[in-house]
């Protein structure tokens, strides 16, 4: 699946979202970690992430190709500022209507409307697939993602009081949220 966007941030700076390709494998592993270093929100922390640059390249590519997925980066005066997107939640009939979906952004450009942008991005990508629904887990004390999704009309359908182990403060609440597509 293929995107491309220019958007203007708040502070008036452009910017282009769009797939990551192979080439930007090696940037798109380094935020990866970064942003898993700048906060617990996230599902795993920095030293589980083994991937080289190479994989990282190739998921990328195979993202690209991919009719019904998509790995959108968000990029700023020529740095990768953040990464979103969608995949199938299993390959079956059954769930063959239901798409899952993630955002991360670096801590240096928080507040400037990029998670928004990517998530409205991920949501025109799921509906251009053909997903009925997308889904999403979202750490419950994050109160900026849990305001950012229900403005793009997500609602919460559960949730899971142990959702995540924190290294930092014990367990964490998981808040499930889902978007209806196809009304």
């Amino acid at each position: 699946m293929r995107y491309e966007k220019i958007i203007t941030l708040k502070d008036g700076r452009p910017c282009v979202l769009r797939n990551g390709t192979s080439e930007d494998g090696p940037a798109c592993l380094e935020v990866v970690l970064r942003t898993r270093r700048q906060t617990d929100y996230l599902l795993s922390r920095p030293e589980e992430i083994s991937l080289t640059p190479r994989q990282e390249s190739e998921y990328l590519q195979r993202k690209t190709e991919d009719p019904k997925e998509i790995e959108l980066i968000a990029e700023v005066d020529g740095t990768l500022a953040g990464m979103a997107g969608i995949e199938a939640v299993a390959r079956y009939w059954k769930t063959a209507p239901r798409a899952t979906f993630g955002v991360s952004v670096d801590q240096e450009f928080w507040g400037l409307g990029i998670g928004r942008a990517l998530t409205e991005a991920c949501i025109r990508c799921a509906r251009e697939a053909g997903y009925s629904q997308l889904e999403l887990e979202v750490v419950a004390d994050n109160e900026a993602a849990l305001e950012l999704y229900r403005s793009a009309g997500f609602t919460e359908y559960g949730r899971n009081p142990r959702g995540f182990r924190s290294r930092d403060s014990g367990w964490q609440e998981l808040v499930l949220m889902r978007l209806e597509l196809d009304d």
